[in-house]
């Protein structure tokens, strides 16, 4: 039993050792194919610098993304396809040639302008139908500008409004100045008494026909 211990022991050491020599080998090979590959991502109508960029290697986990004045450098192999991507841009491939001579490639890479359209969203505050119909039966919708010039306009209640309005003070003092004056007219004599002023009464009888003393439905009156 010893001895079949040691044998497979050393079989699984050689193949082991085996392993590691090939895995070097390769390696040695890879980093002939490595390359520092960098550059400038910049738009094609005004040559500006496009910030935070994706450029990543295809079919890897390799890549990086561009600083804040476009540039960008990671390491790639020959023969990568790389992409670029940006918000906003149309994204592009470019594919690292074989020929290089030396570990060191840049580029400058030109990135179009592309529109995004996103699909409609519509937000509603109601979360069924039921609650949207009771809150659009109970809904008060407020006047429109129009209809609030109508209301204002309304000589109802201009009317109202101008009893309750106080009266300026130029009214004020022409009305005590015409008092002043109609008691200084008929001083030392007997004031006449409205009542028998014809021309009172010709305003009352015209102000009647005008329909000026009709009661207005608004108004209640107290038996």
């Amino acid at each position: 039993m010893m001895k079949k211990s040691s044998g497979l022991f050393i079989g699984l050491l050689l193949l082991f050792s085996a392993g590691i020599a090939s895995a070097q080998e390769e390696e040695e090979y890879n980093m002939d194919e490595l390359i520092q590959f960098s550059g400038v991502i910049i738009t094609s109508d005004s040559l500006t610098a496009i910030p935070l960029a994706h450029i990543i290697v295809i079919n890897s986990m390799r890549g990086t993304v561009s600083d804040f004045n476009g540039y960008f450098s990671f390491v790639a192999k020959k023969l990568d396809t790389v992409e670029f991507s940006a918000v906003g841009y149309k994204a592009d491939r470019f594919i690292v040639p074989d020929s290089i001579t030396n570990n060191r490639y840049s580029i400058i890479q030109l990135m179009s302008t592309d529109t995004i359209w996103l699909s409609e969203t519509v937000i509603y505050p109601w979360p069924t139908k039921a609650e949207f119909k009771e809150a659009f039966l109970t809904l008060e919708i407020p006047d429109d500008d129009l209809e609030i010039a109508r209301k204002n306009l309304n000589p109802r209640q201009l009317l109202v409004k101008a009893e309750h309005l106080p009266a300026e003070g130029s009214v004020n003092f022409k009305y005590l100045v015409d008092q002043q004056v109609e008691k200084l007219y008929y001083n030392g004599q007997t004031q006449p008494i409205t009542v028998l002023n014809p021309f009172a009464w010709a305003k009352f009888v015209k102000a009647w026909k005008d329909g000026k003393f009709k009661r207005r439905p608004d108004v209640e009156t107290t038996p």
